[in-house]
């Protein structure tokens, strides 16, 4: 499985805390069945200050680390960009990391607001869209403003757009609550879900496991659907960040 949401690079975000973390949390995330990561930090100005440049410095460290301790996992690194107009300006100054491509965009895991849908939020996304670069919503399923009858419909003006989403392996599982549960199964069934990830952020209560939510969506979906979204659609977003590696 491929897993393009995580939070395992040590020290730069509220994740892994150091390499020890980080190491137990790849193993992990291998013994559960994921082969491939795409570690993506928080980007978030003013409360995690990374860049393009400084991710990838850890990722390297990151990789090494991993093959020094015999741990299976190819990993690569992009970020989880928090919703800001300074997207704009840094996807001008080509410093925003990107997940890999979609039907020829470069992918964005871009995060709203916990709390809510921001007004206007589809202004900023149309202007990724044109300026191709691909929205991929993260945990959509987790958002407050979204919560609540009749409320799942404000994503649809993104939908409409084209924008991607990310359901959380873990919500599918009932992990983070019935609210969530109840939207990530509504955007299953409705076909809308693109990939699940694991959002891993420790080993107590957000793990890099794939499984439960993998097993739920596969009662809801089916087997092949739900494997479309831990296998194939994953890779065909992020092979480019190991093509190296499967040619070797």
């Amino acid at each position: 499985m491929i897993d393009l949401h995580s939070h395992l690079l040590p020290g730069i975000d509220d994740g892994a805390a150091d390499m020890n973390q980080a190491l137990e949390m790849a193993a992990h995330a291998v013994a559960c069945g994921t082969t491939h990561m795409v570690c993506t930090p928080h980007l978030h100005p003013g409360r995690y200050n990374n860049t393009k440049a400084s991710i990838a410095l850890v990722v390297a460290q990151f990789a090494q680390a991993l093959a020094k301790a015999g741990i299976a996992l190819q990993v690569s690194a992009a970020a989880e960009a928090r919703f800001d107009s300074d997207l704009v300006n840094l996807a001008m100054e080509g410093q925003l990391p990107y997940l890999g491509e979609w039907n020829g965009r470069k992918v964005l895991l871009l995060e709203f607001p916990h709390s809510e849908i921001p007004r206007h939020a589809e202004k900023l996304t149309a202007w990724m869209l044109k300026n191709n670069i691909q929205p991929l919503i993260a945990h959509p399923e987790r958002n407050k403003g979204l919560m609540g009858p009749g409320n799942h419909k404000r994503i649809e003006p993104f939908l409409a757009q084209g924008c991607l989403l990310q359901v959380t392996a873990g919500a599918v599982a009932g992990h983070f609550g019935s609210s969530a549960q109840e939207l990530a199964e509504r955007f299953l069934l409705a076909g809308q879900v693109t990939i699940l990830a694991s959002d891993a952020h420790n080993m107590k209560n957000r793990p890099p496991n794939l499984l439960p939510g993998l097993e739920h969506a596969a009662e809801l979906i089916g087997e092949s659907a739900a494997r479309l979204l831990v296998d194939d659609n994953p890779w065909r977003i992020a092979r480019s960040h190991f093509a190296a590696a499967s040619a070797a």
